[in-house]
């Protein structure tokens, strides 16, 4: 089963890029927010995770900040 992961991300943050190649690598499907080209979705991100900070991932409702693998392989039940 695929699982709603959406990515709050910007183009140079390198943890960013670390975390979208961990899902690609896994073949998770996931939509990528860059919030450098949409400022309107910051406030979706912050709203959901409380942080001004990215990488922000949204997998299926559960909020994982920053590239923590851990955590990411936990939501995603890998």
């Amino acid at each position: 089963m695929d699982k709603k992961v959406t990515v709050y991300s910007t183009p140079t943050c390198p943890y960013c890029i670390r975390a979208k190649q961990f899902l690609k690598e896994n073949g998770v499907s996931f939509d990528d927010v860059d919030i450098s080209l949409s400022p309107e979705r910051v406030d979706e991100m912050v709203q959901k995770s409380g942080q001004m900070s990215v990488p922000v991932l949204d997998i299926e409702g559960e909020i994982v900040v920053g590239f923590d693998i851990g955590k990411i392989k936990a939501a995603l039940k890998l």
